[in-house]
């Protein structure tokens, strides 16, 4: 691979302006050439058909949840709109719930993109149209002003092109060290953030460090008859036993073994090791999420040294992404690879357990599984309690932890130079947010029609 200057990846940048410029990333087509609603329905082959209402049900209890499901919408609006031409690890689905807290390796609390379901290289562009426009459709549900909304999404991209300039002048490696501490963040905001806002913080990060193993262990289980055990909690988490005859229960036990020793073999040596003092004792489906409901996710109950070590597992998953049909195909043999591949590009500090495995399955299909802790102090934000100032606060944190991802994979000077110094981007970005809001709505009100006239089924309140 050639090796070029900064200078000739700052030309780069600017030709790219010319081309493309700034002000065209407002643009965004209505949406009205598509059916979403057959869209959707495209996804639910692939899933469990139980579940499918339960998507639906969560997709439909508003605009925003409706577009934290809709990601193959967007990934097919995103792929007409104009882009520089320069290449990142797209995340896929950056909308402003997929980022949260989460424990390092070394045991502080980071802050960082937390979903990685659709990741695939992709243009730039597009993560940070979906970040900015998440905004917008919460500033709505929120009941922000208009002046309000245009605020927040030029907070988020404006902190995304400066990340992005800022990381440019870095080296290589301060590009691949940098990460984002919470303490420190709360630190440098306390002198601005009314008192109030600090304690609930504050609350909250005591709160997410609380969230491990241990304490899952009484949250999420119980013993029954001397053996610890996952508590069933239907329709969301169904123990093995429950959800199939004690014969093909046992035959699932003993393949999702199988998938744990092969998924070990997908992790470093030192970790691998320290899974082999772990073993499997129950499993549980799981359904997760919003866009991910219906898709295969298992809860794994490991302990270790006695009943009182334990280790939650997720095995969760993976198809193809939804960027695929616009980006190109992964150049990973099977999609859990992808999703691991591009979580450990993107993320500055991973879950020491993440790994992936393709098994066969006892229903004669070959799937594609990913695994991580349950929990390992994760946290997340209360969008709907957040008001316009603190949800502003939000939008910068995203943006600049989005640039510091594709900075590490992509090209950060040519970006940088094509971003420029002015704020011509973060208009556009505002402009193409309250654009896009717009269709998610019209989307939305689609889909409540498609229910009313029995096009799709829906299992709410859960």
């Amino acid at each position: 691979m050639k090796h070029l200057s900064p200078a000739e990846r700052a030309r780069l940048g600017k030709a790219a302006r010319k081309v493309t410029p700034l002000d065209a990333h407002a643009e965004i087509h209505s949406g009205d050439g598509r059916d979403p609603v057959a869209v959707l329905a495209a996804e639910d082959v692939a899933r469990v058909p139980e579940l499918v209402p339960i998507r639906y049900g969560r997709m439909l209890v508003s605009p925003l949840t409706f577009y934290r499901g809709a990601a193959v919408l967007m990934a097919g609006d995103l792929a007409a709109t104009p882009t520089s031409g320069f290449r990142v690890q797209a995340c896929g689905d950056a909308h402003l719930s997929n980022f949260g807290m989460f424990a390092s390796a070394e045991r502080t609390l980071v802050f960082d993109i937390n979903d990685f379901d659709e990741t695939l290289p992709g243009p730039w562009e597009w993560d940070i149209k979906r970040l900015v426009a998440s905004f917008a459709v919460a500033g709505r549900q929120n009941g922000f002003t208009r002046k309000q909304r245009d605020r927040i999404a030029f907070i988020a991209a404006g902190a995304y092109r400066k990340a992005m300039r800022d990381f440019a002048a870095r080296t290589n490696l301060e590009v691949w060290y940098a990460q984002l501490d919470v303490q420190t963040v709360l630190d440098q905001w306390r002198s601005i953030l009314p008192p109030t806002q600090v304690k609930r913080t504050e609350a909250a990060l005591r709160k997410a460090r609380t969230r491990d193993s241990l304490h899952a262990l009484d949250k999420l289980s119980e013993v029954v008859d001397g053996h610890r055990r996952i508590t069933a909690a239907p329709p969301t988490v169904v123990p093995i036993e429950d959800l199939m005859p004690s014969a093909s229960a046992d035959e699932l036990f003993h393949w999702m073994q199988t998938v744990v020793r092969g998924y070990r073999g997908s992790l470093s040596p030192e970790r691998r090791h320290l899974l082999s003092q772990f073993q499997l004792v129950h499993m549980a489906r799981k359904v997760v999420g919003v866009g991910s409901v219906g898709t295969r996710a298992w809860v794994l109950l490991l302990l270790g040294r006695d009943a009182g070590d334990p280790l939650f597992l997720q095995a969760k998953e993976a198809g193809a992404s939804v960027l695929e049909e616009y980006a190109g195909a992964s150049e990973y043999p099977h999609h859990g690879e992808r999703v691991v591949a591009g979580q450990r590009l993107m993320q500055a500090s991973g879950d020491i357990f993440l790994g992936t495995h393709r098994a066969h399955g006892i229903d004669g299909q070959d799937r594609d599984f990913y695994v991580r802790q349950l929990r390992d102090w994760k946290g997340s934000a209360v969008i709907e309690e957040m008001p316009p100032r603190g949800l502003g606060m939000y939008a910068a944190i995203c943006g600049r932890t989005l640039a510091r991802a594709h900075a590490r994979s992509g090209d950060r000077i040519a970006i940088a130079e094509y971003l420029g110094s002015s704020d011509r981007f973060e208009n556009a970005l505002a402009a193409f947010g309250e654009s896009y809001a717009d269709i998610n709505e019209k989307d939305f009100d689609r889909l409540r029609a498609g229910v009313r006239d029995g096009r799709v089924e829906v299992q709410t309140g859960v």
